[in-house]
């Protein structure tokens, strides 16, 4: 049988223990809470950039009662604008000319009779080029060919042209970089606001690139901006 020595001595031991795994699990969940106590920060990073792709589709119409009338004045106008492009030195593989699109007023089921010219034409000249000032700069002078008598689409939704940013990628790791030293610049004036000490990232995530015209009378001139989201550990 157990003497009473033994069971105090038992006792005694029982308690240190419980005293001891208390300490190390109450020491265990301190550090487990300092280490949840966090701060979300969001870091921003902007470029201006210049397009380096242009499409420029000029479409322009006209109308006969003759159809190879018709075919004949959108040739012309073709290669009045193409003569155009070609002096302002863009090379001719940048240009490529769609097939007409023709409508026949008569044989339409809504037909017109009383229409003036029966049939009426869409025809478009498209520039594609990397040399996007070259391409603006002939603006005024295929505009200029409206006075004789070419009839250009006002169609901006379908016929605008469109600018386009292709060298993300060159841009992206330093915009990566400014982004995250935002984010902590954020993040050690919360700290010190806070009078806490910031620590290293816990977890960090990149948000999309987004690429934007900088304002609506410059699309050639494009806004790349990038958020970073980082939370730091936060120590006393």
């Amino acid at each position: 049988m157990m003497t009473t020595r033994n069971t105090v001595i038992l006792g005694i031991c029982l308690v240190l223990a419980g005293g001891v795994l208390g300490w190390s699990l109450g020491s265990g969940a301190l550090q487990v809470k300092a280490l949840d106590r966090t701060v979300v920060v969001k870091g921003l990073a902007e470029r201006e950039v210049r397009a380096d792709v242009v499409i420029w589709p000029i479409a322009f119409s006209a109308a006969d009662n003759d159809l190879g009338a018709l075919y004949r004045t959108l040739e012309t106008q073709s290669q009045q604008i193409e003569a155009v492009l070609a002096a302002a030195d863009i090379p001719a593989d940048e240009i490529t000319r769609d097939a007409p699109v023709v409508q026949d007023k008569v044989a339409q089921q809504w037909g017109n009779d009383q229409a003036t010219f029966r049939y009426t034409a869409t025809q478009t000249v498209t520039i594609y080029s990397h040399d996007v000032d070259r391409v603006r700069a002939t603006r005024r002078a295929v505009a200029d060919l409206g006075k004789g008598g070419i009839v250009f689409s006002g169609d901006q939704y379908n016929y605008a042209a469109e600018y386009l940013f292709t060298g993300l990628n060159t841009i992206k790791p330093d915009m990566v970089e400014d982004a995250t030293r935002n984010a902590r610049e954020v993040a050690e004036k919360f700290a010190l606001d806070s009078q806490s000490t910031l620590g290293k990232i816990k977890s960090a995530r990149q948000g999309q690139f987004s690429i934007n015209d900088r304002d609506r009378n410059n699309p050639h001139i494009k806004n790349v901006r990038v958020v970073s989201t980082v939370e730091y550990y936060l120590s006393d």
